[in-house]
């Protein structure tokens, strides 16, 4: 006969002996207010599953430099001239547009050694179709060398075009190294590995998670889109390897995406980025010149690659945003597929708009991911009440990750504008300095207004009960997403 009185009691006693220590090591760890209630209350509503959970998704590795990779000799000379690039910067400062934001240069030169790079020229791909067609055409041009970094490698019709070409330059002799996400790629098989290592590719998985080995690590992704070719061409941007990014989804329509092509310097600091990950994932090092050509200093668009992540002291990305949008003078324009903002950046944005910044946001209003749609959705009232606009998007699904401050910044990279992007992924962004580039990006921005709703707060405020109560719930956990 089934004792029910005895079974309360050993839950209870279970769950005191794992319950209580974990929420002491979360207050120890000293997280926003936000995030250790919400793990708290996680803890509290769901004993002991609960605490499976933090174990596997919560755990806070950045104190812990656990992902460090700081022993690469050539991470060690990019701090030197970070350092050497701000001594100059007080000598010189540049031009009338990095002057303009140089408390943003000084900050991702001390965060996150991001070199200021001038000799560069970009190009801005609005959509899957023009930036598959510029990285075909760019790695056929390939002669040294294809490096490749992605959150998703699907093996579909334009991921097994892309391979067939790798092969190819692979047989003219041209090295090819490639790093997936483990999680994010999931749906490869090992014969997709098998096939490309047996043609001479290297290709690693970013942190494989195999239960129960390395199920700590789950939740820190390498969300990073990355592509350099003989280290002075470079992509980064929202668009993965999938077709989805071409074709769109039937149940969201098109799919609206923003990348970046860069020539020059900047394409060196990418390939910075990939050879930290690929010294992580393989233990090789990949120091010589023709990896890391010498920085040209040659006219041109000035430009700073900002890495963030786990394996940095400084959530560098957050940071350059939250400068970016406190100094902004005139006006906030952001694109972002998912709104979930650090309490930091929540009020950089609404104290802007409060100052009469011209502040405007938009995101899709039809999501691929539901509850971070709702949790979106639950920031935007407060956004409303302080004299942010709020456009939601209509045709198809907007997954453009940018963002254009005043005249002349502009970023545009993998983060998005919410939690996991700026506290837990690592993540890659290009910070532009230059008045022609912004008003590109900025054409962009109006062209993505058009196809999109504004949000009247009066309206907003007349939505259902439930949809609040979705919103709600959602905002309670997006701290831990």
């Amino acid at each position: 006969m089934f004792d029910w009185y005895q079974f309360t009691g050993w839950f209870y006693l279970i769950f005191l002996l794992t319950a209580i220590p974990v929420a002491f090591m979360i207050l120890l760890e000293k997280r926003s207010p936000y995030k250790t209630a919400a793990w708290i209350m996680v803890l509290i509503l769901i004993p002991i599953f609960g605490v499976l959970f933090y174990l596997i998704f919560g755990q806070e590795y950045r104190k812990r430099k656990m992902f460090s990779v700081r022993g690469l000799k050539m991470l060690k000379i990019l701090r030197l001239n970070s350092s050497r690039q701000l001594r100059e910067f007080e000598e010189s400062p540049y031009n009338e547009e990095t002057k303009a934001h140089e408390n943003v240069i000084r900050l991702l030169l001390n965060n996150s050694n991001s070199l200021l790079t001038s000799g560069n020229e970009l190009e801005i791909l609005k959509d899957g179709e023009a930036t598959f067609t510029s990285i075909f055409e760019a790695v056929k041009k390939a002669k040294h060398h294809i490096h490749l970094e992605y959150y998703i490698y699907d093996n579909d019709d334009i991921g097994k075009q892309l391979t067939e070409l790798l092969l190819k330059k692979r047989k003219e002799g041209v090295e090819v190294r490639i790093i997936v996400d483990d999680v994010g790629s999931w749906n490869l098989k090992k014969k997709f590995f098998r096939r490309l290592r047996e043609n001479g590719i290297e290709i690693y998985p970013f942190m494989e998670v195999r239960f129960p080995r390395l199920t700590s690590r789950v939740n820190y992704r390498n969300h990073r889109k990355i592509i350099v070719i003989d280290g002075k061409t470079g992509f980064v941007g929202g668009i993965n390897i999938a077709d989805r990014y071409i074709h769109g989804l039937k149940k969201l329509g098109p799919w609206r995406d923003t990348h970046l092509k860069i020539v020059g310097d900047a394409a060196t600091s990418l390939q910075l980025i990939f050879t930290a990950d690929w010294y992580f994932v393989s233990g090789q090092k990949l120091e010589q010149k023709q990896y890391l050509p010498p920085f040209s200093e040659a006219p041109g668009t000035p430009v700073q690659i900002c890495a963030g992540g786990p394996d940095y002291d400084w959530e560098a990305i957050a940071q350059a945003y939250f400068a970016s949008i406190a100094g902004a003078r005139k006006k906030v324009y952001i694109a972002t597929p998912y709104l979930m903002p650090p309490p930091a950046l929540l009020q950089a944005l609404k104290t802007a708009a409060l100052s009469q910044v011209d502040v405007r946001i938009i995101i899709p209003e039809k999501s691929d991911a539901k509850v971070s749609m709702w949790g979106s959705f639950s920031y935007v009232e407060e956004l409303l009440e302080s004299g942010v606009k709020i456009y939601f998007y209509q045709k198809g699904f907007l997954h453009s990750k940018y963002m254009v401050v005043d005249d002349c910044l502009a970023t545009i990279g993998t983060s998005n504008f919410d939690f996991r992007s700026f506290e837990t992924n690592f993540e890659a962004n290009a910070f532009v300095y230059c008045r022609d580039f912004a008003s590109q990006l900025e054409e962009h921005f109006l062209e993505d207004q058009k196809n999109s709703r504004r949000i009247k707060l009066s309206q907003w405020r007349k939505r259902g009960w439930f949809f609040k109560l979705r919103e709600s719930l959602a905002h309670i956990i997006s701290p831990m997403y």
